[in-house]
């Protein structure tokens, strides 16, 4: 493994950086081995040894450093990284503001860029990702989910090229052979859809699947406690009964208490602390049976001991997405009109993603119309579901918001791999197409949309009870 610290070079590219430059037609092509290499920008050599230390036994990870803010874009013109690891705070210029320049460079916008930061703050990682980080770790990290995140990433990116390198020549066979080869020029178009469709499940099923882990070892980590909280309830509030009993017998067979025990049980308050201290218990009881209903929730998201096709209850899963998408729609309405829900036999984890994605992006479109709104216009942001059976033979769900609704021109396109209307880092294009998938490949329904300018948009889903 090469670990290498670059001579200054100036911050931008000038006419002889840019002859040496790549361009995104030059990255790796498919019959090219993936190789991970790795340009780490931080401005402490330190972490840079510690970094090479936990990469020195991985041989397809080759390391480069610059310790340099103004050296990082002509260094990573020179060197083709597949991932770039961003220090947060530099002395020259701010981290995120270095992850703008990589992504307003047309040779660097499409390299993964994980920052790397010793804070941990939900909103410092927020900021990150909207800035157009695709990770964030805290450093030193974990060895084992550092090198897996570097080449989950560097395998994204090359199937990233490989796609763009797909498109480029189908462009290149187009304009060279025209009319002439429009047989070939369509057996390119189904192979180069294919090839989308098929990397579209792949990332989508690799992010749905590194979630249902991170939920379902957080919910078992946190059962186990909260078991042995909730298991404990009961005989302490046994054990206090017991006592306060005795406490209540004792006074009643020495109703005349030594000055001492007297001045003792006004100082504690007796007469309060005893029920209190039971009104306690019950709150504690209380409190652990919520949090073992949001553990239920967090596993039945997941599903991950689930294989093929299950009967389930789609409230289910509505209710574990709206639970994993809590903070998001905070400040949202949600209203539940759950009609005739009987079991249906599905999918249940992949119906979780079809959830995610149609609420999250409702979400976001509602977030969008709010910001380009003015202060004192009314606004009361919501978001319906519904579900109900319908001809005795599919279960329709529903899910409608008021945000600002889809252009004409664009609906078509929709679930189309890769078309999105999002600014980039805010999204790529799979999560609607995945779910159409999902939906009617998988399970034999369908997924339509309707939507109208300035009210918003309903996504109506279809599938059968029974699978066929």
């Amino acid at each position: 493994m090469d670990l290498s610290i670059h001579s200054p070079i100036a911050p931008f590219a000038t006419a002889e950086t840019r002859k040496n430059s790549f361009t995104i037609g030059q990255l790796p092509t498919s019959e090219d081995k993936v190789m991970v290499k790795v340009l780490l920008v931080d401005d402490q050599p330190i972490v840079a040894e510690s970094i090479r230390r936990l990469l020195a036994s991985e041989p397809d990870i080759e390391l480069h450093y610059c310790n340099s803010a103004e050296r990082a874009i002509p260094t990573a013109l020179d060197i083709e990284p597949t991932v770039i690891l961003q220090d947060l705070v530099m002395p020259e210029v701010d981290g995120l503001m270095m992850v703008k320049f990589f992504r307003a460079n047309p040779c660097t916008h499409s390299i993964p860029i994980i920052v790397l930061s010793n804070r941990e703050e939900s909103t410092i990682k927020a900021e990150a990702f909207a800035t157009g980080a695709n990770d964030y770790l805290v450093k030193i990290p974990d060895p084992i989910e550092f090198v897996a995140r570097l080449r989950y990433h560097s395998t994204a990116y090359a199937n990233f090229c490989k796609r763009y390198e797909a498109e480029q020549a189908l462009a290149r066979a187009n304009q060279e052979l025209e009319h002439s080869v429009a047989k070939r020029t369509a057996e390119l178009q189904a192979t180069l859809e294919r090839l989308q469709q098929t990397q579209a499940q792949l990332v989508q099923d690799e992010k749905m699947a590194s979630l249902g882990q991170l939920v379902a070892g957080v919910a078992h980590e946190i059962n186990n406690p909260v078991n042995f909280i909730s298991g404990n309830i009961n005989p302490a509030r046994e054990y206090a009964e017991d006592l306060l009993n005795l406490i209540a017998l004792y006074q009643q067979e020495y109703p005349q208490p030594t000055p001492a025990i007297a001045r003792e049980i006004d100082n504690l308050d007796l007469d309060f602390l005893a029920p209190d201290f039971l009104k306690l218990l019950t709150s504690l009881k209380t409190g652990t049976d919520r949090i073992q209903e949001i553990v239920l929730s967090l596993r039945n998201f997941s599903h991950l001991d689930e294989a093929g096709m299950k009967l389930a209850d789609i409230r289910d899963g509505i209710e574990s997405t709206l639970l994993i998408l809590g903070s998001k729609l905070r400040s949202i309405e949600i209203r539940k009109d759950y009609g005739d829900c009987p079991p249906i036999e599905c999918l249940p984890g992949q119906l979780n993603q079809v959830f995610i994605n149609l609420l999250a992006n409702a979400a976001d479109a509602i977030e969008e119309k709010v910001e380009r709104m003015s202060e004192d216009e009314e606004y009361q942001p919501k978001i319906c579901i519904r579900s109900q059976t319908v001809e005795d033979r599919w279960m329709q769900i529903t899910i409608i918001d008021n945000g600002p609704g889809i252009p004409e021109e664009i609906r078509d396109r929709l679930f189309d791999p890769f078309f999105t209307t999002k600014s980039v880092g805010k999204g790529t294009g799979l999560g609607l197409s995945i779910s159409y998938q999902i939906v009617v490949e998988k399970h034999g329904g369908t997924l339509d949309v309707a939507s109208s300018l300035g009210e918003g948009t309903k996504f109506t889903i279809k599938i059968p009870l029974r699978s066929e």
